[in-house]
């Protein structure tokens, strides 16, 4: 039996005190991004393109629209956003600025708030420094994990280790390949471990240049390298950021390709966020 106040599991409650600060890091998230020049943006709940950004698509909800195409609940904003800035609203707008504040759902019923932001023709050192600043101004200071996601799409193309195996992070398999240099690839973990990267072949040391000089232009004193971390969505191509507090998944981005437009974006997860202040309020 399902009792009339039950909710699904996955989906989310806001009331007291976590509705106010969910309230209060929202607005404040984008009069923040308003004084850096972004523009707000509302995208549809449906959608019929979420499938192209995911590796897997079960993660999908799945309905069908008047003429029995298929549509899915928004699960992913990114993708949603630059088509609709680039393809339909044209010539209508000259930013290349934009934020959002909506949820995303997927399967079977989570929902996941998020305040996002993506820039047409951005740069990676943008988007982390305007999400070291929001994440700031609500009174955090979380770990933040640079990658590349170049480096497992060349070690898989070709250097013969799985995408499977470098997706599930089993570091003893990616070990056992029979590369010289593998070792010190996984033990990369600060920014001082990328000062000498003459053992590595030349596609791999310019993928990691591309970590070394992003890192330089970004001051964070909590910034730890991961040069094996695979993306799950399917447009990021270059370089991705995380933010950690503890096991908590505050905001992550990157660069991306989508249709042939490049830009950068970020998310701010808000349901991790406000547990984060609840935390540094107690």
């Amino acid at each position: 039996m399902i009792f009339e106040h039950e909710i699904p599991s996955g989906s989310k409650l806001y009331f007291g005190q976590s509705a106010k600060i969910k309230r209060e890091i929202e607005f404040v998230s984008a009069e923040m991004l308003e004084n850096l020049g972004f523009e707000e943006i509302v995208t549809p709940l449906f959608s019929y393109h979420q499938h192209e950004s995911f590796d897997d698509k079960k993660t999908l909800v799945r309905l069908n629209d008047e003429q029995n195409h298929e549509v899915t609940l928004r699960a992913d904003s990114t993708a949603d956003v630059v088509r609709i800035v680039t393809k339909r609203l044209g010539r209508s707008t000259e930013s290349k600025k934009w934020f959002y504040v909506q949820p995303t759902v997927s399967f079977p019923t989570k929902e996941q708030y998020q305040i996002g932001a993506e820039v047409i023709d951005g740069s990676f050192e943008e988007i982390v420094r305007t999400s070291i600043m929001l994440l700031s101004e609500i009174g955090a200071q979380p770990v933040m994990q640079v990658a590349n996601i170049r480096i497992p799409h060349l070690l898989n193309e070709k250097y013969g280790v799985s995408l499977d195996v470098l997706k599930a992070m089993h570091v003893e398999q990616i070990l056992q390949c029979d590369l010289p240099w593998i070792e010190q690839l996984v033990r990369l973990n600060s920014t001082e471990d990328l000062e000498d990267l003459g053992a590595f072949p030349d596609d791999i040391r310019a993928e990691l240049e591309k970590i070394k000089a992003a890192t330089r232009k970004v001051e964070y004193a909590k910034m730890v390298i991961s040069p094996l971390f695979y993306a799950k969505m399917r447009y990021y191509d270059s370089l991705t950021f995380r933010m950690f507090e503890g096991n908590s998944l505050l905001a992550t981005g990157g660069t991306y390709t989508i249709d042939g437009v490049e830009a950068a974006g970020f998310a701010l997860y808000t349901d991790e966020c406000i547990v984060s202040k609840l935390k540094n309020k107690a």
